[in-house]
């Protein structure tokens, strides 16, 4: 049988949810896709998606983004068949050729075997992606942090001071004005009093921000909350400010009646899973980064 390689149109959403929530099924933590959820998804993320069609049927696909991180195969799925691996395949040959750099990546759970798969590909692993997870149990102390240091909720008029502070700690465009109003409108009951920050000088020096983490607690029933990785200005780190902020967070988190906190970090991040560690962080999951580079175009 014929299976032909083709772009995606929205006419295969319900069967692209499908093959998608089969082949997620079980995996951790995963909530299922609707029609609405990818169809939102895949208009912010700008995804350029291919299928696998197979006498009129949808039996695997592809998906590429060109985002935040880098160049990304987003998901790979071909339903499970004898052709699988050679569907599999045919299909990253075909979204590489949308790669517009040197260097593709794609994301696989750390103990599956299909990172012998990604390995025959080209692709090797570098560095990985930390699930870490800590139990709220009560309002603890916050780490000391440089006298001087004024450690506060944001305030609806420093919004643009904050936007800039997270911008400047990572060294590149995060945010953009008016980011705390669209947070609001998808996070309820999230509100300034959620952003977290230290200030010296009169000038916001770190970030964290933290909330309701709203699409597991819908999905699983949970109590969980959700920390945004901190945002400290390179002169100002190694003062304790970071974990203080979470810490603090945390705090909050925990009066406002979550039972946990959740957070991503990488995994070559040392400092980060250190200090985490010693906040009562766990990892909860791995995954593995795949990279392949890629023969430079003419």
């Amino acid at each position: 049988m014929t299976v032909q390689i083709r772009s995606f149109t929205d006419k295969n959403m319900s069967s692209l949810v499908k093959l998608l929530n089969e082949a997620r099924k079980g995996s951790y933590e995963f909530v299922p896709f609707s029609e609405e959820k990818l169809r939102s998804q895949i208009k912010e993320r700008v995804l350029k998606i291919l299928v696998a069609e197979e006498e009129g049927e949808i039996i695997g696909s592809v998906a590429y983004n060109n985002g935040h991180w880098g160049e990304e195969i987003e998901w790979l799925c071909v339903r499970e068949n004898p052709n699988r691996k050679h569907l599999e395949n045919l299909l990253v040959r075909e979204i590489e050729k949308h790669v517009k750099g040197e260097k593709i990546f794609t994301v696989v759970d750390a103990e599956s075997p299909k990172i012998n798969e990604w390995t025959e590909r080209g692709y090797k692993p570098e560095g990985g992606l930390c699930h870490m997870i800590a139990k709220l149990d009560g309002s603890k102390p916050l780490p000391k942090v440089p006298e001087g240091t004024i450690i506060s909720s944001l305030k609806p008029e420093e919004e643009k001071d904050f936007v800039e502070a997270v911008n400047a700690g990572f060294d590149h465009e995060r945010l953009k004005q008016g980011v705390v109003q669209r947070w609001k409108s998808e996070w309820p009951p999230f509100s300034e009093e959620w952003i977290h920050i230290a200030k010296l000088d009169n000038k916001i020096v770190s970030v964290v921000v933290s909330r309701p983490d709203v699409k597991h607690n819908k999905f699983f029933g949970g109590k969980r909350g959700y920390l945004g990785p901190a945002a400290t200005l390179s002169q100002h780190r190694g003062k304790n400010l970071a974990s203080a902020l979470t810490r603090r967070a945390m705090n909050a988190l925990f009066e406002k009646g979550m039972s946990s906190v959740a957070l991503y970090t990488t995994e070559q991040n040392v400092p980060s899973v250190t200090l985490l560690r010693r906040l009562g962080f766990e990892i909860g999951h791995r995954w593995k980064f795949m990279h392949k580079n890629l023969p430079q175009k003419r």
